[in-house]
């Protein structure tokens, strides 16, 4: 994921929301998410939005839970992005690339959910454009754009 600039003027029919970093919060953002790409006409990205969109909230959820985040939806020349702004100064890093098999993978109960940290690759793989940008308040913005 490499630090960018987000291009991407501020829509007036953007949706702008503050969140609880929270278990929660994924869920609501996909529901949010699905009626703006509704109401823009763009619902044929779904799937992809709402991996984005999960993915760049688990990470502001795993490195401040409990405390606000925003998401932010916004569109403009044939994009919609998918900006999540967290208060940890952290820069998001992404998994190096390996093969990941059942044969790599630690699949027992007690490990089970530690075979994580490939949302960022996700993303990047999916997205047209990603990075992180920091937030002169503080924390950062990690965003992505997907192709209309």
């Amino acid at each position: 994921m490499a630090k960018e600039e987000a291009a991407m003027p501020i829509d007036r029919d953007c949706l702008l929301i503050s969140l609880l970093a929270s278990k929660a919060a994924a869920g609501l953002a996909r529901t949010l998410t699905n009626a703006r790409l509704e109401k823009w006409g763009e619902t044929h990205i779904s799937d992809d939005a709402f991996l984005v969109a999960s993915e760049l909230i688990n990470n502001a959820i795993m490195e401040t839970p409990g405390r606000q985040i925003t998401y932010w939806v916004t569109r403009a020349g044939g994009e919609i992005m998918f900006a999540v702004w967290d208060s940890s100064d952290r820069m998001p890093t992404a998994r190096p690339p390996t093969e990941c098999a059942p044969d790599y993978l630690d699949l027992s109960p007690e490990h089970w959910d530690d075979n994580g940290g490939w949302g960022l690759n996700i993303v990047a793989t999916l997205a047209a454009t990603c990075g992180y940008t920091r937030d002169p308040r503080g924390g950062k913005w990690v965003w992505a754009t997907l192709k209309t």
